[in-house]
């Protein structure tokens, strides 16, 4: 897709793992949302605005300003799901539901606006150790596959496996296996209110997934996807009086 404008893209980062331990700090240097920007920059080039906030900003960076600004938002995080404020994460769900793409990384299946979103537990099975992940595309015709080798091989990563509790998605685009035979949809689509959502489970903190030509091409895909250029608006009952059959009105709640 190529917008008239550039697409607005904020990339959030819980940003604990990188202040709090060694191996992401050597891994991610910049720190993992930091990495992620770096690479949608490089791919997108003057296509898209990206800018960066954390769970310890005002608001989490996520203020009403910030998100009535942002096209499509990334969201990386892991031990600190709870410490997001809930009425952040209800505006956020209003802006998704106007139009705002969201691109939840890793573990942020368990992060509050997506289990908020998905309407499950969005429970799985993980094992924690060095494993290999390939990332087979089932969906080769989907725009999010554009460029991505097929497998996408990962040569260290950790286990995320099925039965992995979501709705059924708009589109399955990748499935993962790993060296103890298990399989997991790690590349969904899926569709609320007015927003568009793609959730994309490489990329421990542990592992440095983000650096991989190949993992920001899928990104960068996935917000060129994502990216809706239309007024932000909740979905509305609208009313279609009688010989007005062309031109509805929203509905106020009075009787009728």
């Amino acid at each position: 897709m190529t917008a008239e404008r550039p697409i607005r893209v904020l990339v959030w980062g819980e940003n604990h793992h990188e202040k709090h331990h060694e191996v992401p700090q050597r891994l991610y240097p910049e720190t993992m949302h930091g990495t992620i920007a770096a690479g949608l920059r490089e791919l997108l080039g003057e296509r898209a605005e990206v800018e960066t906030a954390t769970l310890d900003e005002p608001e989490h960076g996520l203020d009403e300003e910030r998100l009535a600004g942002t096209d499509v938002l990334l969201w990386w995080g892991h031990l600190r799901h709870d410490a997001v404020d809930d009425e952040v994460v209800e505006r956020v769900h209003r802006h998704v539901l106007g139009g705002m793409g969201l691109i939840p990384l890793h573990s942020a299946h368990f992060s509050k606006i997506f289990i908020r979103l998905m309407g499950t537990t969005c429970s799985l099975r993980w094992r924690q150790g060095v494993d290999r992940e390939l990332v087979w595309t089932v969906a080769p015709a989907h725009p999010i596959a554009q460029g991505v080798p097929h497998p996408l091989v990962i040569p260290a990563q950790e286990m995320y496996g099925e039965f992995f509790d979501v709705p059924a998605p708009d589109d399955l685009v990748f499935v993962s296996s790993f060296s103890g035979g298990e399989v997991f949809r790690s590349g969904m689509t899926f569709s609320r209110g007015h927003g568009r959502i793609f959730y994309f489970s490489p990329g421990d903190q542990d592992y440095p997934v983000y650096h991989q030509p190949e993992i920001r091409r899928v990104l960068a895909n996935a917000v060129e996807w994502a990216f809706q250029d239309r007024p932000r608006s909740l979905p509305q009952i609208a009313m279609h009086r009688e010989g007005e059959f062309e031109t509805p009105r929203e509905w106020d709640g009075t009787p009728r």
